[in-house]
């Protein structure tokens, strides 16, 4: 996604209290930092959770990688064992604006899962993400 914003105001939403304007924000997510810590960091583990119609979700994530600026990296599982990788990008452009690359990678425990994601989840998971990404469009070109 190309945002026409400078990188250091895209940055500023990769912060666990404003990803929440973005990231899972049509869920109604929130993020709590395990140990009380106020920002990201290498090895910190975080729990997101939301409500998703009447179901409320949740997953835990480790962060992996982290470069404040410029990359974010979480492994997770969520409750019902389904494991993966979510990172983001994000560097600038020749026109002063920023461009961020999401990449979700995961899989599902069971051959019925996988089945599952093939024809249903894979469409709707980068759906979703183009979904959360505009979000942050949206917030970081009107700010």
């Amino acid at each position: 996604m190309d945002i026409a914003a400078p990188p250091d105001r895209v940055a500023a939403f990769f912060v666990p209290q404003r990803m929440v304007y973005w990231y899972g924000r049509d869920i109604g997510v929130e993020f709590e930092l395990l140990g009380g810590a106020a920002d990201f960091a290498l090895g910190q583990k975080v729990r997101i959770t939301g409500k998703l119609g009447r179901r409320k979700i949740s997953m835990t994530a480790v962060v992996t990688r982290f470069h404040a600026g410029q990359a974010l990296e979480w492994q997770f599982k969520d409750a019902h064992g389904v494991r993966g990788v979510q990172a983001w990008d994000i560097e600038p452009t020749a026109d002063g604006g920023t461009h961020v690359q999401m990449r979700d990678i995961y899989s599902f425990p069971s051959r019925l899962g996988a089945f599952f994601d093939r024809i249903f989840m894979r469409h709707a998971v980068a759906r979703r993400d183009r979904l959360w990404l505009g979000y942050l469009k949206q917030i970081a070109e009107r700010s």
